[in-house]
Formats: C-alpha cells, structure tokens, sequence
C-alpha cells in the first residue's frame, strides 16, 4: 500500500472508479483521461511506494527542489524542471529528497492513445525523466487540469481536463523534439529567421554553429522533417505571408522583404508552396 504523508496547502482530487469505469466508453475519454491529479508544495517526507505499479500511467513534474524514483530496480534523481513518467504496471516508488524536499504538479493518466504519446515523448522504464523546456507552460496546464476536477466530475470536465492533459503531453513532445538553447540547432535556427531577407548557405551555417553540414542537415530533418534550406524557406513565406495579409505592400516589395530580387521567381516559388499566386493569396477571403 502506498506511505504518504500530509502537506500543507496541497491539493488533490480523485475520480471515482465507477465514473473513470463510465468515461472510458465514452468518445475522447476512451482515448484519453485523467484519474487523479494533485499539488505538492514542498513535500517533506513525500513517500509512494507501488510494487505492482498501477493501472494508471504516472506523470510528475517537479518545479523546485529534489526527489527520487525507483523505477524497475534503477534509482534516478528528479530536479527542477524535469518530468518523471511512469508507463501503467510498472513497479515503482518515489518520493521527496530529506536535503530538499521537491515542489511537484502530478496526474494518473489513462486512454487508448496514451502509450503512443508516452513513446512520442521518448520516456521509458528506462529513461523516465526528461526535461521539461516550458515549465511555466506546463504548470499553467496542470493547474487548468487541478482546477477543473476540483469543480466536479462531470463529462465536461473530464473533457476539459482531458483536453489539457492532451496538451500537456503534446508540449513534452515538442520540448523533446526542439533544440536546447545554445546548441548548435537553436543557434542555426535562431540565425535563419533573422536572416529572412537573404539566402542562406548550408556550409556557410554549419561553420557558425560548428557541425559538419551533413550533421546540421541531420538535426534539422529530425527536428522539422525537412532540410535546413527548405525551414528557411517556410520561415521566408510565413513572413511572405504576414506581409500579404497585413500590408499593401506590392508585390515586388514583398518578394525583396523576403530575400528574392526578381518577383517572378518569388511568385513561382510561393505557388508552388500555397497553390496560388501572391496576388490570389491576398485577395482570398479570410478569417
């Protein structure tokens, strides 16, 4: 049985099982739910020991201090602004450092398209901590999942909740697949959307963030799922794009904002991209 002890000004719900029983056979829930959710502020002696798991997959993210979980008979520490996701069934214990008891927001989590977003998000048995890049982010989401159950536990609620749960999950899988800031990816990145007037060489890029051209061309496929010229130019037609829609701006004038000297080829390449022209772009109807 888990050993937890009380803290001040924490907060916790949990769905009843017949109801959790009732939303799994209804269309969203099935696919994905939240069962218990909770706050943890400074959670001395914080202790959960499961040792046939539960039926539920676990996910915590701590937001200050420290705390540790075991999980599959490997030890791992858990900081600040990082996540430890637990997959259904699996034995685990966890709790707070003695030194510095962690801060954590919390929720079981259980749904047919939960397995495929616990593996998106690239945790494991044995990799079940991973950074969390947007902390503020994510505490804004379970603290939107917290409040809601708080409320009730009605079907819209569990909606609601289940919707930022979706959220939640789907932001951990962004953080996993963009660059940390100051490697090498960011900086490439962060150089090409500052360069969206001019064209931009590969080698030429590789050699300010100091990586093969092969090895940038490699992160960015894995990060965008094309090569670095062609972010480059979706970054250019985005811009192209704003200016469409937000200027009277000829046509020319947007080609130059955007880096291409002969408008001609600018059309072409925006066709090819929006199956219109610039002109029949800004002239759709909108909104």
């Amino acid at each position: 049985m888990p050993i937890q002890e009380g803290f001040r000004n924490q907060r916790l719900t949990v769905v009843p099982r017949r109801v959790v029983a009732a939303a799994q056979s209804r269309p969203v829930t099935r696919r994905l739910m939240v069962t218990d959710t909770g706050y943890y502020p400074v959670a001395a002696d914080h202790l959960m020991t499961r040792p046939g798991g539960t039926e539920e997959a676990v996910l915590i993210v701590c937001t200050a201090g420290l705390g540790w979980a075991n999980i599959g008979g490997v030890q791992h520490r858990v900081g600040s602004s990082a996540a430890l996701v637990i997959p259904r069934g699996v034995p685990h214990a966890y709790g707070a450092s003695a030194e510095s008891p962690w801060t954590i927001w919390w929720c079981h989590l259980r749904g047919s398209d939960l397995p495929e977003l616990i593996e998106q998000i690239g945790a494991s048995v044995s990799r079940p901590v991973l950074c969390v890049r947007h902390v503020d982010r994510a505490v804004a989401l379970l603290d939107e999942i917290v409040t809601t159950l708080e409320r009730d536990h009605s079907p819209a609620s569990l909606m609601g909740a289940a919707g930022a749960a979706w959220k939640l999950l789907t932001q951990l899988v962004v953080d996993r697949a963009m660059p940390a800031p100051g490697d090498p990816l960011q900086r490439a990145m962060a150089y090409l959307a500052e360069r969206l007037d001019s064209p931009v060489r590969v080698p030429d890029l590789a050699a300010l963030v100091g990586v093969s051209p092969s090895h940038l061309s490699a992160l960015f496929r894995r990060a965008t799922g094309g090569g670095v010229l062609a972010h480059h130019t979706a970054l250019r037609m985005a811009h192209a794009r704003n200016l469409l829609d937000t200027t009277d701006a000829t046509i020319a004038d947007v080609a130059r904002e955007v880096g291409y000297s002969d408008p001609f080829y600018f059309s072409r390449h925006f066709r090819r991209m929006h199956e219109a022209s610039p002109s029949e772009y800004r002239n759709r109807a909108k909104g």
